[in-house]
């Protein structure tokens, strides 16, 4: 017979008894770190500013016409936007062509893109955390913080997941920090 016959049972009691976790690539909403703002225009040439999108749950994604995983990507973003955008996502992509609207106007009209697209640059991505390896991928809170960055190609059903856990956070969460 064990010396602490408790000692099971309240560990198993601990388990259930402690609040839940935010998924393991979702950042504490205490621990998050505001998204640098940007003005950039988008293909009418009218300013999007990423501050204005507060209150709302930010896809924010660095990709290229030149990178082919980042392509991969595209349809699943046109589908979170047309699925969630009532529930308060935006997503916004950020293109990092060289040859700016060039390549970009014909590939979002080919793939029937219905977010949110601005040129970019590279020192601008690096702000967001860029570092060799694209698409770069970002989800802001609704209070303008950093939730989850990945580079390269993200997992469709895991990142789903995620925008549904952020798409239900409320900002009064922020406030208990």
């Amino acid at each position: 017979m064990s010396r602490f016959p408790f000692a099971g049972i309240a560990l198993i009691v601990a388990c259930f008894a402690l609040p839940a976790r935010t998924p393991a690539d979702l950042t504490a909403a205490s621990s998050r770190r505001a998204a640098p703002d940007f003005t950039l225009n988008n293909a009418e040439g009218n300013p999007v500013k990423l501050s204005a999108y507060k209150g709302k749950v930010v896809l924010l994604d660095f990709w290229g016409t030149f990178c082919e995983v980042c392509k991969v990507e595209v349809p699943w973003y046109v589908e979170f936007q047309s699925k969630y955008k009532e529930s308060g996502l935006s997503v916004v992509g950020v293109s990092l062509d060289e040859d700016g609207w060039k390549s970009v106007k014909s590939f979002i009209e080919e793939q029937k893109v219905n977010y949110t697209i601005v040129i970019g640059t590279w020192d601008l991505a690096k702000l967001f955390g860029f570092r060799n390896e694209l698409p770069l991928t970002l989800l802001i809170d609704r209070e303008g913080e950093v939730a989850d960055m990945h580079a390269g190609v993200v997992d469709k059903a895991k990142f789903e997941s995620e925008i549904q856990i952020l798409l239900k956070e409320s900002s009064s969460k922020k406030s208990d920090k």
